[in-house]
């Protein structure tokens, strides 16, 4: 791991504790809810999952309420203390995850459920980490990916994480180069959700 990926997952390992709640008190859970509920029908539970950049596994979460145990649960993270707390989260739900410490572009098995919420913005490369993305997707499998857009809130948050955002057209642009075809797109209606994220659902083009 690099002296700069080092030194973020200190600050996450730092932030851990409180991250979970602050999430839900600004409302990134039940947005991510509502994305991932977007087309009215459950994915269906029989599905191998994992979670890039996990965190305290807020979208993990989301999917496990509303598609059920999946066959597998995959939780990476460059935090331990983040996958820790992830895993106790979904653990109450009575499910057993396989955590990772690593970081995206690491060697790992592709499923059939990719979540991704804000990872690229971390990451020096973002065209390499949507392509690192794509190839952990399986045959019709799906990557669900949360990404951060301009906003002055975001430029708050810059201050902290220090984390980029894109524009629409520019993201666009990358997942056609990262040979990727969107299915949905997503607009949280409210909240910090709605300044600061769009969603997409993509799969291999």
């Amino acid at each position: 791991m690099s002296q700069i990926a080092s030194t973020l997952s200190n600050r996450y390992d730092t932030a851990a504790p409180k991250w979970r709640d602050k999430m839900r008190a600004l409302g990134y859970y039940d947005g991510y809810l509502g994305f991932l509920s977007q087309s009215g029908q459950r994915v269906g539970s029989e599905k191998r999952v994992i979670d890039i950049g996990c965190g305290t596994g807020a979208l993990a979460e989301a999917w496990v309420a509303i598609n059920g145990a999946p066959q597998s649960l995959t939780l990476l993270d460059p935090s331990p203390v983040m996958l820790q707390h992830a895993a106790t989260t979904i653990g109450v739900r009575g499910i057993d995850c396989v955590q990772i410490t690593g970081l995206l572009g690491d060697p790992m098995p592709q499923a059939d459920e990719v979540l991704a919420a804000h990872v690229i913005e971390h990451c020096p490369d973002p065209l390499k980490a949507l392509r690192d993305l794509r190839d952990l997707i399986a045959p019709d499998g799906r990557l669900r990916l949360i990404v951060s857009k301009p906003h002055w809130c975001n430029a708050i948050i810059w201050l902290q994480w220090r984390h980029r955002t894109f524009a629409r057209a520019e993201i666009l642009e990358l997942f056609n180069q990262a040979g990727l075809a969107v299915d949905s797109e997503y607009s949280f209606p409210s909240g910090p959700p709605s300044r600061t994220t769009r969603g997409f659902v993509l799969h291999i083009a």
